[in-house]
């Protein structure tokens, strides 16, 4: 990616508290008019990182640049950007219409402006004729597409996005996550969304930056991490099932391996003496179309198979599995990915 493709670039930041780690080595390009999901597990440091950008924090080590603006110690109203939070942040005693072109007032934007870039942003987001309601009159789902208007009528090239649906049920998060990803395509802006839900993650976001500790663990577009994951970590955390890990002792013919990763869809069910490893059933999972098997055998983690639609096996019944070498991952003692020998195992 050269610099002239890079819209957002953040150069080897680190922020600490008294000593205590934030973010560090934090290192992004990030194309203008992409989808960014910072994902990771409670304390990771994404949060941590979209404040850098924003600028309600600033970084102890590093630069960060916006449009090829360096805007490391800029204030947030000069960073050119709008921010959607979890919280929604609406005023309880304005009109939805009021909550939504608040800011343009507050930048003295002329009125019939005002009212033209109002009319549209509740256009998109499928909000007029609740012009005149107040937020307590609307559901959950409804404040956060007012908390999007808001965001859109401030016609910033970045959006900021602060895990914006999990204050939303299931369903709900899965229609505003499409109102979202529609949006972001149609308005052509650059957002930077921080979650902890993989799904979000996955089904959005055109980069995935996986984060766990202050660092980052991975980035890229979503069937990267899946397919390719750099560590175990990567490997456990993005998919569902998780990729499970079975120790190369565990496996005849890569006793030289530390640990071996595959994927439940990898996995098939055989007949008796056909396969290459007999589980015992430890849980059945009905999704619909599939039903997930756990199994359990010495030294593997989270190996599961998938079968189609409802299966019902008792705890503890065993099952011959057996899978191809070429939908294995292998990893080393530090849990990092190997490549494989070509026709070979790894030594």
């Amino acid at each position: 990616m050269t610099q002239a493709e890079t819209f957002v670039n953040v150069d080897n930041v680190a922020k600490r508290w008294n000593g205590q780690l934030g973010v560090e080595e934090v290192s992004l390009s990030i194309p203008r008019g992409s989808f960014v999901a910072l994902l990771g597990p409670s304390g990771c440091g994404k949060s941590t990182t979209l404040r850098l950008l924003s600028g309600l924090e600033l970084p102890d080590e590093g630069r960060i640049s916006i449009g090829g603006r360096d805007v490391t110690t800029t204030a947030p109203s000069e960073r050119n950007l709008s921010m959607v939070f979890q919280s929604y942040a609406l005023f309880p005693h304005l009109s939805v219409a009021e909550n939504v072109i608040f800011g343009l007032r507050v930048r003295k934007t002329p009125r019939a402006e005002r009212q033209e870039k109002l009319k549209r942003a509740l256009e998109i987001t499928g909000l007029l004729g609740y012009e005149q309601r107040k937020p307590g009159e609307l559901s959950g789902g409804q404040r956060q597409r007012v908390a999007l208007a808001r965001a859109i009528v401030a016609n910033q090239p970045l959006c900021l996005m602060d895990e914006p649906l999990s204050n939303l049920d299931a369903k709900l998060r899965a229609s505003v996550r499409k109102d979202i990803k529609k949006l972001q395509l149609d308005l052509g802006m650059t957002v930077i969304y921080v979650t902890h839900d993989q799904t979000e993650a996955m089904s959005m976001a055109d980069l995935v930056v996986l984060m766990k500790d202050g660092h980052i663990q991975q980035s890229g577009a979503p069937e990267d991490l899946y397919y390719r994951p750099n560590n175990t970590f990567v490997a456990e955390f993005v998919g569902s099932p998780p990729m499970a890990l079975i120790e190369g002792s565990a496996l005849p013919g890569f006793e030289g391996v530390a640990r071996i990763g595959l994927r439940a869809e990898n996995v098939q069910v055989t007949k008796s003496g056909d396969g290459r490893m007999t589980c015992k059933v430890s849980e059945c999972e009905f999704l619909g179309s599939e039903t997930f098997i756990g199994l359990t055998h010495p030294g593997t983690t989270g190996l599961t198979v998938s079968m189609p639609g409802l299966r019902h096996i008792p705890a503890g019944e065993e099952l011959e599995i057996t899978f191809s070498d070429e939908d294995l991952h292998f990893f080393d003692a530090a849990g990092q990915r190997m490549e494989r020998l070509t026709g070979a195992p790894v030594n």
